[in-house]
């Protein structure tokens, strides 16, 4: 099977695999390469797989996203995700990530509201004057 997982700037993973474990808002799910197609809503967590190349699990800490699994494809879309060996070292580097994330959203929430305030006093303003 061949496995892609995409971000938003980038295709993070673009590799043969032998199955991958996914978690669904339903339930987990492994998909090996003669299961049938599939389409799940993947939950923020685990994603695993294994490599092709040399029998190694690797894992993934995705957000939400898609999975769909098409023949021999699996593509994955997700707006984050970060790679790992060990799934310790991952928990330690999904949560400095994904904390700097929620303060970047954060920021950028309150821009968004300030654009938006100030759109809506031009627009009284416009509407007064019309």
């Amino acid at each position: 099977m061949r496995l892609k997982v995409l971000l938003p700037t980038e295709v993070l993973i673009d590799e043969e695999v032998i199955k991958v474990i996914a978690e669904a808002e339903n339930g987990s799910y492994c998909f090996l390469p003669r299961h049938v197609d599939f389409v799940a809503a993947l939950v923020p967590g685990l994603l695993s797989y294994v490599r092709a190349v040399d029998n190694r699990e690797e894992f993934l800490a995705v957000d939400e996203g898609i999975l769909v699994k098409c023949g021999a494809e699996v593509e994955v879309s997700t707006r984050r995700a970060l790679r790992g060996p060990e799934l310790g070292a991952l928990k330690e580097t999904v949560q400095r990530n994904f904390r700097r994330m929620t303060e970047q959203e954060k920021r950028a929430r309150s821009a968004m509201a300030n654009l938006e305030a100030i759109f809506i006093r031009c627009f009284l303003k416009v509407r007064e004057n019309g």
